[in-house]
């Protein structure tokens, strides 16, 4: 199998371009696999506190036996813990469970605009990065709003955001605003919940490269130069949406696919109101 791309960010630290998404992967089930990821060859596991599986992913990591150096773990601060003096204290809660000193990314999962704190909580997440206890930090579903106001509040710009992105909801302005900021955009629901891989047009441009749609979409991912993070219980697709990097898609196939963004395409929550 080819071996994986990765992205540099802005501050230096490499991530793969496909990572192991466990979003609704329940805390039994994670072990087996995040450990069948890894001896598929991902070495990205992207986690979250809420997702209330960080002990099973530490599972799965030992399973696998594959040194900590050649990992790239990313975990989430969850809305009810930002602010200055609580995201510290959830890092340490993350760091136990997982079993680890240090994670490779730690991201604000959500902006919660409401509570109003996600610019202090930006500042906090700096000196969470100088402690060493996160190689990288990061946002998560944030607009174009949201990223301008961190942004001026403390002239620090995110190294990558994690947003949903999906061929039927291919966010272009943020993605826009990314590059003109040098920051990665990494992609949520990357094969948009199941929808995506539905779709008679990429299926039928699956059909002519003699793979399945969901590789087309993730390799879409990967020509347009985003990270996704993949999820799947089953041992034959976590194989599957990782053995992506032995083939191209035409500039033809990538237009037509361009074709089914839709404004209204949006499947998980409104980053403006989600709480």
């Amino acid at each position: 199998m080819v071996q994986p791309t990765r992205i540099r960010l802005s501050d230096g630290v490499d991530i793969p371009q496909i990572g192991f998404g466990v979003w609704q992967v329940d805390n039994t089930e994670a072990p087996k696999a995040v450990k069948a990821a890894i001896e598929a060859g991902y070495r990205s596991i992207d986690t979250a506190a809420i997702y209330g599986n960080e002990e099973g992913v530490a599972a799965g990591i030992r399973a696998a036996g594959v040194p900590r150096e050649q990992l790239f773990i990313t975990t989430k601060l969850w809305n009810e813990r930002h602010g200055a003096k609580n995201a510290a204290k959830a890092l340490d809660e993350s760091l136990r469970k997982l079993q680890l000193d240090y994670v490779d990314l730690y991201l604000i999962h959500w902006p919660n605009p409401r509570a109003n704190l996600y610019a202090e909580t930006w500042r906090a997440l700096q000196e969470i990065k100088s402690s060493g206890r996160a190689r990288s930090v990061g946002a998560s579903n944030f607009t174009i709003p949201h990223l301008e106001r961190i942004i001026g509040e403390t002239g620090i710009v995110p190294p990558i955001n994690q947003i949903e992105l999906h061929p039927g909801f291919q966010q272009t302005a943020l993605r826009d605003f990314h590059a003109r900021h040098k920051i990665v955009t990494e992609s949520w629901s990357p094969l948009g919940q199941g929808r995506a891989v539905r779709d008679p047009l990429i299926a039928g441009i699956a059909a002519r490269h003699g793979r399945t749609p969901a590789q087309v979409i993730l390799r879409w991912h990967i020509q347009n130069g985003l990270v996704a993070v993949p999820k799947s219980v089953t041992p034959a697709r976590i194989v599957e949406n990782f053995d992506v990097f032995n083939f191209e898609l035409t500039e033809e196939d990538m237009a037509k696919i361009a074709t089914l963004d839709n404004s209204r395409g949006r499947i998980g929550p409104d980053p403006d109101l989600f709480t």
